[in-house]
């Protein structure tokens, strides 16, 4: 089948990691269909070498958000592009602000893929998103087929939408575990935007806990973002300065090498739909603490991971603890056996494939 994927996010020269989970499943449906990626490109970003995509076609769209014409040419460039495709896959909500009328596939089948954690949080987001959030879930019904990334995410669709919606998660590439390093101490990693929502400062509260408990632990946070330089000094006004590593925004290879050098990952997030990084800690063969308010419920065993309510990082550290504790006779390779085969591009292109077939019919 011919696929058109309509999405806001997808890397580029400036951001490698922005819509990465969007790239991953283009190049999965490409062993399947012809695909071709539309990027409507709202941040106006620098495409990416054409030499880094393979078995796809590529268009990169730069439009403003405050030229009202470039919505109306959004809407011109798609629909031309629809009718040579037999589906159209929209992503994310954000990018359906074009059509607060009509349908981005003219009278063609239209799937779409959400992806927005305002959906499930709302109390997170500001005014004008909350706003946002009211009128662009309306369009959420008119869609042929609507996927979630995990039930969270399904379960907030259904305030919107009635009919049936369906559950694909994100892809995620299995790698061969690394060993744990083993010791005295605990090497915590986080994995995350050093944002509010993704709890940096409760994983330093966290830390400087252990560590009054004599747990000789330490944390390195994978990330950049506006509280770099607030978690920082949260970091030196518990006495744990030294045990904190900001280690920046870091591209895969760079992820999968800090996952690899530490013991027990942990994300204190205060709301996630999937969360793509609890899933690679685990396929790296890590044992995970996370908020509760996340789509890893969905394949993280309970032998494996602890999902925290109270946020305090008292309640972290005890489930740190708890875990390190109970996973300390597990190998990496025994870890990462829990969610075997469950974020295979296989069985992601399949699952899409089958939604793709009833649509067009």
């Amino acid at each position: 089948m011919r696929i058109l994927v309509v999405t806001p996010w997808f890397p580029t020269a400036e951001s490698a990691a922005s819509g990465v989970f969007v790239q991953r499943e283009v190049e999965a449906l490409t062993t399947r269909h012809e695909v071709t990626v539309l990027h409507l490109d709202w941040q106006r970003g620098t495409a990416l070498d054409p030499s880094s995509r393979g078995g796809y076609r590529y268009r990169h769209v730069p439009l403003s958000r405050a030229n009202p014409l470039a919505y109306r040419a959004a809407r011109r460039i798609v629909t031309e592009i629809a009718q040579s495709h037999d589906v159209t896959h929209t992503h994310a909500l954000t990018g359906l602000v074009p059509w607060l009328a009509g349908r981005p596939s003219g009278g063609r089948p239209w799937v779409h893929s959400e992806h927005w954690s305002g959906i499930t949080a709302p109390e997170t987001l500001r005014a004008p998103d909350r706003l946002a959030l009211r009128v662009l879930g309306r369009r959420l019904r008119s869609a042929d087929a609507v996927i979630a990334e995990s039930s969270r995410l399904a379960n907030g669709i259904r305030r919107f939408r009635a009919s049936p919606i369906d559950v694909v998660p994100c892809v995620v590439d299995a790698v061969t575990p690394v060993e744990r390093p083993r010791g005295p101490g605990l090497r915590l990693v986080a994995v995350g935007s050093l944002i509010a929502r993704k709890g940096p400062m409760l994983a330093v509260d966290a830390l400087a806990e252990l560590v009054s408990r004599g747990v000789p632990a330490e944390l390195t946070w994978v990330g950049a973002g506006p509280l770099a330089t607030a978690v920082s000094e949260r970091a030196r006004e518990m006495d744990v300065g030294d045990r904190l590593r900001l280690a920046g925004a870091l591209d895969a290879a760079g992820v999968t090498q800090e996952l690899q050098a530490a013991s027990l990952f942990i994300l204190p997030t205060q709301g996630d739909n999937f969360c793509v990084v609890v899933a690679e800690a685990l396929v790296n063969g890590r044992p995970v603490v996370s908020g509760a308010a996340t789509g890893a419920v969905d394949y993280a065993a309970p032998a494996v991971s602890r999902f925290v309510e109270p946020q305090t990082g008292a309640a972290y550290a005890d489930a740190v603890e708890d875990l390190a504790r109970a996973t300390a006779s597990l190998g990496a390779d025994e870890i990462a056996a829990t969610v075997a085969g469950r974020f295979d591009r296989v069985r992601v292109a399949d699952e899409l494939s089958r939604i793709y077939m009833r649509v067009a019919g």
